[in-house]
């Protein structure tokens, strides 16, 4: 059987389904195929920053998120990180402290979130189903992609065990399965074709490997275990604490890698990761003793699941090859430090989706494909480098310098001044693309993960959320497509505007209000906004050519 569509997702994880998401609700058609039929119920991705509830929100399903949270809706995110093990005298943070996105709500338009990854993946699937334009095959897996100047072409066979006849036969259109067996057959493949592809395949992407693109980054050549248990022995036991989510350990043998318990609900269930050594398996080592061990005190806990991964940063040399994308994890991947694995591969669709729609609708050039990977490969990067690797060399160091037994004086002080630091530097990470080839930036600008978080109105930055005068939100009024503020401009300034990108088909909304109040705080009258929320120019005049600059934010010059 063979289809075809704009759009082909390769992977059905939440990534994948968020990027069939994005495009459905523009209108392009897809084709989404998974490797697994049913969601995968390992309690990772939990933290959600604001940023990425705003692309819940545009997808209309934010309060169904909320709803599907499994700790009491007034549960504080927060983290506390102990010296030894948790019951030790030393330890910092609490209630409120490593909250993903705390102390930068005001920026963004939605608050932060915590779940399991499993619940968001539901929500997104949920929304997902009701998009007609927007076909799903989970239960498969790619075998073979080849692409020419005309489209690529995709081979898929079922997963082994991936799938049940009930799905395979509602998804063909069969109502009898004797008729189902015989059409498809055991060991049925299926070929799609489409304008473009995106592997949102996972770590081990197959779709990066038969592009031949390479991976590099950090290798700590260590091995981590992830375990899944329940104990209310342990909940109880950190009620010393302030209420919070995430408890760590620094341990002064462990080369700064951390240990760190997890809540996945409020009462037993937790998950944990830590260093192990390289040759264990699940046979040769006593994971029970290694909890105890970490907490600091003797507990029963009754084990759901444990695996293992490699304690490594990742990313890909490019992000495209000619007509095929990756995104999220098959283009970068890290260890769980920090919350920033499904936000950026979140982030990665939604800069990707209304750029493959641009060009799909025909008002979009080809430097915005090229830009997806120029803006977003830089981004992750620096977040690789300069936060998760940075934050195991800093905690490295500090357990190599000071100890308590050496000299506690000096230990409590640098203690301290670690607590201070806010764990991995989280208050400069304002991802931005002010060196884009789409981006009317500064000059020598670069995209980059570092910044400051600031309610002016900046070409390359996240836009910040203000009321306008009709109470309102200025984000309750930005459009599918691009979006000018025209704060107390005259009609004449908006009328080039309209005009030029009518001449180039780009869509525009132009959402006018006074210059005052809230909204001086964006220090400019006139803001051009793309449909990912981000500044792309701004001015207090309008532009001298504004075909050029129309030309320039849609990636045609």
């Amino acid at each position: 059987m063979k289809g075809r569509y704009q759009v082909i997702i390769v992977g059905g994880g939440p990534v994948g389904v968020a990027l069939a998401l994005e495009l459905g609700l523009r209108g392009i058609s897809c084709g989404l195929v998974g490797r697994h039929s049913a969601v995968q119920r390992i309690p990772k991705g939990q933290s959600l920053m604001n940023r990425t509830l705003e692309h819940f929100y545009f997808w209309g399903c934010v309060e169904e998120l909320r709803a599907a949270r499994v700790m009491p809706p007034d549960y504080p995110i927060g983290m506390v990180t102990a010296y030894g093990n948790l019951m030790g005298q030393y330890w910092y943070g609490g209630q409120g402290d490593g909250r993903p996105g705390g102390g930068i709500d005001r920026f963004y338009f939605q608050a932060s979130e915590r779940l399991p990854q499993y619940q968001t993946e539901e929500v997104l699937r949920k929304r997902l189903s009701d998009l007609p334009n927007v076909t799903t095959l989970y239960g498969w897996t790619a075998e073979k992609i080849e692409q020419d100047g005309n489209g690529v072409r995709v081979t898929f066979s079922e997963t082994p065990g991936g799938t049940g006849d009930e799905r395979r036969y509602q998804w063909a259109g069969f109502v009898d399965s004797d008729n189902a067996s015989k059409e498809l057959g055991l060991g049925a493949k299926q070929v799609w074709e489409a304008d473009y592809l995106v592997g949102c395949d996972g770590a081990r992407s197959g779709v990066r490997e038969q592009l031949g693109i390479d991976l590099r980054g950090a290798d700590f050549d260590q091995l981590m275990v992830l375990a899944l248990f329940r104990s209310r022995e342990l909940h109880n036991a950190l009620k010393r604490f302030p209420e919070g989510t995430i408890y760590g350990v620094l341990h002064p043998d462990l080369k700064g890698y951390s240990q760190f318990f997890g809540r996945i609900d409020v009462g037993e269930g937790w998950f944990f990761h830590a260093p192990v050594p390289n040759d264990t398996t699940i046979d040769n080592y006593d994971f029970q003793a290694l909890l105890n061990r970490a907490a600091g005190f003797e507990f029963e806990a009754e084990f759901d699941h444990v695996g293992f991964w490699d304690l490594k940063v990742s990313i890909a040399d490019r992000y495209q090859v000619d007509r095929v994308f990756i995104a999220g994890d098959a283009a970068h991947s890290h260890p769980p430090y920090g919350g920033f694995g499904l936000n950026s591969g979140l982030e990665d669709v939604i800069n990707l989706g209304w750029k493959l729609a641009a060009v799909l609708e025909g008002w979009g050039g080809n430097i915005l494909l090229e830009s997806y990977s120029e803006e977003r490969r830089p981004i992750f990067w620096e977040t690789g480098q300069d936060f998760i690797a940075y934050g195991i060399e800093r905690d490295r160091d500090f357990l190599e310098r000071y100890s308590p037994e050496r000299d506690l004086q000096e230990f409590e002080r640098a203690w301290e001044e670690l607590g201070s630091q806010g764990g991995l530097r989280r208050s400069t990470y304002e991802p931005n693309y002010e060196g884009s080839p789409v981006v009317v930036g500064p000059l020598n600008g670069v995209c980059s993960a570092h910044g400051n978080h600031s309610f002016k109105a900046r070409p390359g930055h996240h836009l910040a959320p203000q009321p306008l005068t009709s109470g309102r939100n200025v984000y309750e009024e930005l459009g599918k497509g691009f979006t000018l503020l025209a704060l107390g401009a005259e009609d004449q300034a908006v009328k080039v505007f309209e005009q030029a990108a009518k001449f180039h088909g780009m869509p525009l909304k132009v959402v006018r209000d006074s210059y005052d109040g809230g909204r001086l705080a964006y220090e400019s009258p006139l803001v051009l906004v793309r449909p990912d929320q981000h500044v792309v120019w701004c001015s207090d005049t309008p532009p001298t050519d504004p075909a050029s600059l129309i030309q320039k934010v849609v990636g045609i010059a």
